[in-house]
């Protein structure tokens, strides 16, 4: 009886041993993930500011788990053209990093990030320039604020390959437009701090780098009004299974949609979803080696984002008018308003910036007699923007009365 005991509490403990690791799943591992540093190099940052953004870039990344298998860095000059200071895999241990970082130096030239930022996806973020695939990736943009070109464009294709960005202003910088370049919500991914405080940031923004890195469950980011992006742990891998994806609206369950993603996926946008309504997300891994629970998840569109339909043009003065237009739809989603205006044609615009919660303001100091072009544009969270524009005229203003020149010799000619 004894070897057929032994063997039965052996049997009974490797099934014990097999249902628990199957209801754990794999082991969490090392975070992985390509981290990209993209650097305000310009002549618009002194000497003295770049070499302490260099140093808080240095200290950060002493907090981060860099090395083969694990998180990968990039370092990117912005310049009047991008420059590497080193690729993804050139060095495999933090500490080679941190020597290359301080190494570096100043690039100076024009602020043109929208450059550097197109650059980085086709030379660095795809995967067709060695970037790898199913793993997350992160940047951080660290700036004065300012720049030469657009940064939105290019900073949205990013965002639609899936980069979380995160963005570090030294204090100079424009809320809205630094609020649409960072990933939604940016009270979590934008940083304003003077360039002498940065070190006061690091730990915060390390974690925040190791969960987008590393998410501990199934959540959502990049949330706009007809879409959203999904992240999740690695739970198998590209040998041991598949997943499904399903989701419906919560107020129509039975219409589902299903997706289904090899077993190395670790995210996935859907797309062409209706605002302001509730989602349910269901993340179902298949496996024949591991039994993983689904996991669950609500997420709910932002309203829709529809720009401004119309402008009024009202208390037309000589040198100023009133300018109101119907606030845009979906004012959670709202960042703010950009109005510029400028003289026909072609004189030089100004800008004025008018917050989420008002529709209107008075443009000051203008010419009278004047045509001007006005353009509203209402600024989404997600980065996208809605224009509209329309003429004002400005009335003349009160005229001086001039002396009639008198003829000669007129002065002394008796009435």
């Amino acid at each position: 009886m004894l070897p057929w005991t032994a063997f039965s509490l052996a049997l009974s403990l490797r099934l014990a041993l097999a249902r628990s690791g199957a209801e754990r799943g794999p082991r969490a591992s090392a975070p992985q993930g390509d981290l990209l540093f993209l650097l305000d190099s310009s002549a618009s940052v002194s000497h003295y500011e770049f070499s302490r953004v260099r140093e808080f870039v240095g200290q950060l990344v002493g907090l981060l788990p860099l090395g083969p298998g694990a998180l990968r860095t990039s370092l990117v000059h912005v310049g009047s053209r991008p420059y590497t200071e080193f690729p993804f895999g050139q060095h495999s241990s933090g500490e080679a990093v941190q020597d290359a970082i301080r190494a570096a130096a100043q690039r100076m030239g024009d602020t043109n990030t929208g450059l550097a930022l197109a650059y980085a996806k086709e030379q660095l973020f795809a995967e067709v320039a060695g970037a790898r695939p199913g793993v997350p990736k992160v940047l951080v943009w660290v700036t004065d604020g300012g720049s030469s070109d657009p940064v939105g464009p290019p900073m949205q294709e990013l965002k639609d390959l899936g980069v979380t960005v995160f963005v570090v202003s030294t204090g100079r910088g424009n809320l809205l437009e630094l609020s649409a370049a960072a990933s939604a919500p940016p009270e979590e991914y934008l940083h304003f701090v003077d360039v002498d405080d940065l070190h006061i940031i690091a730990q915060q923004l390390r974690a925040s780098i190791l969960d987008a890195m590393r998410p501990q469950q199934l959540r959502a980011s990049e949330v706009t009004s007809s879409g959203f992006r999904l992240a999740w742990p690695p739970l198998l891998t590209a040998d041991s299974g598949y997943y499904v994806l399903e989701l419906a609206p919560s107020a129509d369950p039975g219409t589902v949609r299903r997706q289904q993603l090899p077993g190395n996926a670790t995210g996935w946008a859907w797309t062409n979803l209706d605002p302001d309504t509730d989602y349910e997300v269901a993340l179902v891994p298949e496996s024949n080696v591991h039994l993983v629970r689904p996991q669950h998840l609500r997420v709910h569109t932002l309203p829709q984002e529809a720009g401004p339909e119309r402008i009024v043009v009202s208390h037309a003065r000589p040198r100023s008018l009133r300018v109101s237009w119907t606030p845009a739809l979906g004012p959670a989603a709202v960042l703010g308003y950009h109005v510029q205006y400028g003289p026909l044609p072609g004189g030089a615009a100004q800008r004025v910036e008018v917050p989420a919660g008002r529709n209107g303001t008075t443009l000051q100091g203008l010419a009278p007699g004047t045509a001007y072009l006005v353009t509203v544009t209402a600024a989404f969270r997600s980065g996208r923007e809605r224009a509209l524009s329309a003429k004002a005229c400005t009335p003349d203003g009160p005229r001086s009365r001039a002396l009639r020149p008198q003829p000669p010799g007129a002065a002394g000619r008796a009435p």
